[in-house]
């Protein structure tokens, strides 16, 4: 099954190809011979019902510096294709919801990983939210009352902006901190949007854990461990990425998570777990794959191949009206 595949996704020339998801994915999908097409988000357009995009034929190759080679751009109606990959990097704004409005046309008779409607409605930090039990004690409000209230019940805590990304704006803030009210003030000229405020996890010194789930099961995980200094553990910020294995309390989260993933479309997943508490479930562009491959031997990026051509297949063998 030859398929073709268009990667909606930031210029590929200035990628990690050491550690880049996409990458992966784009490898695997060339090695079975499927055709790969480039395009960014700002090529997308809608018009008279119809989804386009300047698309550029691409193919890959793990040479640093030499990786991707993109023929001349065509405009090309994306539904003639049988499948796309929603992969560009967050911020989760307008724009990046706009582009699920856009692919929400072409799919699922073109087969968009992850489901368009799906992203738009799973923010990382708020989809989180709807599995009580999962996640450490947190609050999601503008109210600077309630605020101090849980600084006042729990002390130590964390502070983030709802739509951030990439720990980007992420605060903690110990029981002795006197700058949390600076800190507020400074969301409330950033962001519209309410925060969110967890209670602080010591655990994160040993790990945050990234799962890797394919359509609803997990696949792999990675621990990514903060270097001295620094409360996060994101790789781009100095994390440390160690080889992880899955806990039996890992897996219980996984169960009662990835039936909803699976029902919801959502093909690739990363969620993190610190201390057994879930604190977050990535579906717009997830990260990992190269490092668990690497740690445990594996090809999550086939595993993920395989959930999407049988997706197509299902998709492709249903009757239209």
């Amino acid at each position: 099954m030859s398929l073709a595949v268009a990667i909606q996704m930031d210029p590929i020339e200035g990628i990690d190809i050491n550690a880049d998801s996409t990458f992966a994915l784009a490898l695997e999908a060339q090695r079975r011979g499927h055709a790969l097409f480039h395009y960014l988000p700002s090529a997308l357009a809608l018009k008279n019902g119809r989804v386009s995009a300047w698309v550029r034929p691409l193919s890959v190759r793990r040479q640093p510096g030499d990786h991707a080679v993109l023929g001349d751009p065509q405009l090309v109606d994306l539904a003639t294709m049988d499948v796309v990959l929603m992969r560009q990097d967050p911020p989760f704004d307008m724009a990046y919801i706009t582009a699920t409005h856009l692919l929400e046309h072409i799919h699922p008779a073109t087969l968009v990983v992850n489901d368009p409607v799906h992203v738009r409605n799973a923010p990382e930090k708020l989809l989180v939210t709807h599995f009580p039990g999962l996640l450490p004690p947190t609050l999601i409000t503008a109210d600077r009352r309630q605020i101090l209230d849980f600084r006042a019940e729990y002390g130590d805590i964390v502070l983030k902006p709802l739509f951030g990304n990439g720990g980007a704006g992420v605060f903690h803030v110990t029981p002795g901190d006197e700058n949390l009210n600076s800190l507020l003030e400074l969301f409330t000229q950033l962001y519209r949007e309410p925060v969110i405020v967890q209670q602080y996890l010591p655990e994160v010194r040993e790990g945050d854990k990234r799962i890797i789930l394919v359509d609803g099961q997990p696949a792999g995980a990675v621990n990514r461990v903060p270097k001295a200094g620094e409360a996060r553990s994101n790789l781009h910020v100095g994390g440390r990425a160690m080889k992880a294995t899955l806990t039996q309390r890992d897996r219980e989260i996984c169960e009662a998570i990835g039936p909803t993933l699976r029902a919801r479309g959502l093909v690739f997943v990363g969620i993190d777990v610190i201390g057994g508490h879930l604190t977050e479930i990535n579906v717009t562009s997830p990260t990992g794959i190269q490092e668990i491959d690497r740690f445990d031997d594996i090809c999550i990026e086939a595993q993920i191949w395989d959930a999407i051509e049988l997706r197509h297949a299902s998709t492709a063998a249903v009757p239209t009206a």
